[in-house]
This record gives structure tokens, C-alpha cells and sequence, in this order.
């Protein structure tokens, strides 16, 4: 039988790990997935970002634990993944949001910004889709979302110089695919979102020097508004989507087709 619409994106009963997951477009992802009946386990670099967010959602009836992690280093994001199957049992969903940048000209960058934008945004995703992955393989299901960026699919401004960054969200959408075609069989699905300029601390001093140029250039004339991606990520980690994999939805206004 056909499941009703309101089944489809339940997600009630399902664990969700959140990498970056304190503020910012991570802690809009995570209500997101807590409204629509997920337990959580956030992440995130700093204490005193990741305690207010933990206790403000549990004020608000969700399940929700938090674990400080920086997903460049292999032995915290297997720790972060065995709390997880400790608290709740399993692991159904992964958003791999963490992510920084490094602004500088291509030929002034310092490689140890280089390899850290990389170390963070590439090899974290991949990490904690390897740990995750291996818990998912246990039950044969699963659904990993990788946060990538317009940033991978096309160049932004003409003043903005971040080639570590543009580089990461260019190789995750690459890793979704391969991560796609590998575990499609075993019943994980792998997709990634794109989103376009949408208010953060990462991306807000960007916002702020170069906003007319993102509102000449998009075809709806605005940076994104919150709420304008949680139901993106809902979608794909639900049963909506379940038959999508390997793909990549890209929410940015229009810009990437002007």
C-alpha cells in the first residue's frame, strides 16, 4: 500500500548525526530533521557554541545529544559515531555540514590553509561517511547528505578568492557519486545539496561586500532566507526520496542557471 505524504517524510524514530551542527545553516538542517521526528547527535568544533544549541532544542522537546569533534581527525569522528550508537542504537542519517574557508589569491595561498580547508570540507565527509557508512552497512539502510556549495559547480565572484574551498565542494560532489555507486546496493542512498549564498558566519562577510552583485546575478533577486533549506534536507533523508541517489539538488535562487 502506498504510504500517505505525512508518512513519507516522517522521520520519527530515525537517528540523525549533524557535523557542524551548533549554528549557522547545521542547526537550521538539524530543527529540521528534529521537527520531523528525528534524534540528533550534533557536532561541532566549540563547547560554547555547541551547549546553547543542545539545550535550546531540548527546551523545545527534542531528543537531542551533542559531542565535540573535529571531523579532520579519524578517532574523533569514530568516537562521535560509537556515542551515537550508544545513546540511540544506530545510525540512519548523516549530514556532513562542517565546513571552512580560506579567502586569499590562488597565488598568495599558504598550502597550510590549503590543506586544512581541505582536511575539513573533503576529508571529514569523508571520514565520518566511512564510520557512519560501516554502521549503515550493519542494517542496510541508510541516507548520507553532503553540504556542498554553488561553489563546486561554478565560480562565484570575481572578488572572492577561495580555490581550497571552491576545490572541496568540487571533490564532495564527486565523492557523493562514487559513495553513491559503491553502497546503492546495500540499501544507503547518498545525495548532496548545493546551496547558493544563504546568511552564516562563514558566509556573511562575503554577503556583505558583494550582495548587489548576488541579487544582479540570481534570478530570484535575494540571498536565501532561513527555513529556505531544512525541507531540502528532509526531503532527502526521508522516504520521500527513495529512490534518489547519487544526486545533487542545488538551492540557490537560480543563480547557477543565469
Amino acid at each position: 500500500m502506498t504510504k500517505h505524504i505525512k508518512e513519507l517524510f516522517d522521520l520519527t524514530g530515525r537517528v540523525a548525526i549533524i557535523t557542524g551542527g551548533s549554528r549557522g545553516l547545521g542547526a537550521e538542517i538539524a530543527s529540521g530533521l528534529a521537527e520531523a521526528g528525528a534524534s540528533l547527535m550534533l557536532c561541532a568544533r566549540r563547547e560554547e557554541w555547541l551547549a546553547p544549541t543542545v539545550a535550546e532544542m531540548r527546551e523545545q522537546g527534542f531528543s537531542v545529544e551533542g559531542e565535540l569533534c573535529d571531523v579532520s581527525n579519524a578517532d574523533d569522528v569514530q568516537r562521535v559515531v560509537d556515542r551515537t550508537t550508544e545513546a540511540y542504537g544506530k545510525v540512519d542519517i548523516l549530514i556532513n555540514n562542517a565546513g571552512i574557508s580560506w579567502g586569499a589569491r590562488p597565488e598568495e595561498m599558504p598550502l597550510d590553509k590549503w590543506q586544512r580547508v581541505i582536511d575539513v570540507n573533503l576529508t571529514g565527509a569523508f571520514l565520518f561517511a566511512q564510520a557512519a557508512g560501516r554502521e549503515m552497512l550493519k542494517r542496510k539502510t541508510g541516507s548520507i547528505i553532503n553540504i556542498a556549495s554553488i561553489a563546486g559547480l561554478a565560480s562565484t565572484t570575481s572578488d572572492i578568492h577561495s580555490a581550497p574551498y571552491a576545490a572541496s565542494k568540487a571533490g564532495l560532489l564527486g565523492l557523493t557519486r562514487e559513495l553513491a555507486a559503491s553502497w546503492a546496493r546495500e540499501g544507503i542512498r547518498v545525495n548532496a545539496v548545493a546551496p547558493g549564498f544563504f546568511h552564516s558566519r562563514l558566509a556573511d562577510a562575503v554577503i556583505e561586500e558583494t550582495e548587489d552583485e548576488i541579487k544582479a546575478r540570481t534570478p530570484i533577486p535575494r540571498v536565501g532566507a532561513e527555513g529556505e533549506l531544512k525541507g531540502v534536507a528532509v526531503f532527502l533523508a526521508s522516504d520521500a526520496s527513495s529512490y534518489i541517489t547519487g544526486q545533487t539538488i542545488i538551492v540557490d535562487g537560480g543563480r547557477t542557471i543565469a
